[in-house]
């Protein structure tokens, strides 16, 4: 039977509940325009798994603190930020289902708020001399910048293989959940050895996150983003590389052909879709997915039992089962 994230989440429960409160009381400000946009902000938050990593981890290392509480904010003030930026880049009008903030209030202003969440996160830690929280963090920020420009700089070309993949989502996606585990580890005064095994865990969640999010572009139903929403936005996925890899010379120009120049036409986009699963492309991704799941759940095991490694264990496999 699989587990709800309620589930997974009850021994951290009124952590949770107590990071909400200190969460939005450090989004308030005097100016009402911005106060508005916070509000709004907050009111549309997703499925918290972010800080749910972060007090899990702590858990299995030790006694949740303050520390914690600043971890998982600073986390949530610096990726929120990056992703307020992110809607201005990709000039989206939507997340999660909500408008975007530049949707609603223009480009200008969605800049400037994603500025003012950075600096509270970095206010957050400096007030508090969490200069470690501070750094774990900002390389994390770093990375998925890098990743992100790797990944634009690749599209271009379309020349991605398994290692230049595996290298952009690393950074994108798996050091984000990486900087999750390695703060909640620090917030608890684990020695670096231990913050690094935690961190090394979160990274390889991560991977497998990513891949199975990837998955779900070639899946028979629509799931939050479109099927084959990343053929058209020309992004080299898994079970994409493995099939273009496999492939005759021919079949491969003919299929990098449809998402340079037909990525916009649905009946081209199904035709590249079934040639990824006639080639074994869905297989193998999900094959490389299980062994990143393995090894994080390897790698756990090397922590002491309790009520958190067990809810930090079923939230990996939530992360890999999820629907979307």
């Amino acid at each position: 039977m699989s587990l709800s994230l309620k589930d997974i989440k009850s021994p951290i429960a009124l952590e949770m509940e107590e990071f909400e409160k200190k969460f939005r009381s450090s989004m308030k400000t005097k100016v009402l325009l911005l106060d508005k946009i916070m509000s709004y902000i907050v009111k549309r938050k997703g499925k918290q798994v972010r800080p749910m990593f972060v007090f899990l981890s702590a858990g299995v290392c030790g006694q949740i603190s303050e520390a914690t509480y600043r971890g998982a904010s600073l986390i949530e003030l610096l990726h929120t930020a990056t992703l307020v930026h992110d809607d201005v880049v990709d000039d989206a009008n939507y997340r999660r289902g909500f408008f975007s903030v530049n949707a609603l209030w223009k480009n200008k202003v969605a800049v400037l708020v994603g500025d003012y969440l950075l600096s509270r996160g970095l206010l957050l830690s400096v007030k508090n001399k969490d200069f470690q929280l501070l750094e774990i963090v900002s390389n994390a920020v770093r990375e998925m910048s890098e990743g992100e420009l790797l990944q634009m700089e690749k599209a271009r070309r379309l020349n991605i293989n398994e290692e230049i993949y595996f290298d952009i989502i690393r950074q994108k996606t798996a050091s984000l959940i990486a900087s999750c585990c390695a703060v909640g580890a620090c917030s608890v005064g684990r020695s670096n050895g231990e913050i690094d095994k935690m961190r090394e865990f979160g990274e390889l969640v991560g991977m497998a996150f990513q891949i199975k999010d990837d998955l779900f572009d070639y899946g028979e139903e629509e799931i939050g983003k479109p099927v084959g929403i990343d053929i058209k936005e020309r992004k080299m996925t898994l079970p994409l590389i493995y099939a273009l890899n496999n492939a005759s010379w021919s079949q491969r120009r003919h299929i990098i052909n449809i998402i340079r120049n037909h990525n916009n036409k649905p009946q081209k986009v199904k035709e590249v879709i079934a040639f990824v699963v006639a080639s074994g492309g869905i297989d193998y991704a999900v094959e490389k997915m299980n062994n990143f799941y393995s090894q994080a759940l390897a790698l756990l095991d090397q922590f002491e039992d309790s009520v958190y490694k067990q809810s930090l264990r079923n939230l990996v496999t939530f992360t890999v089962e999820r629907k979307k």
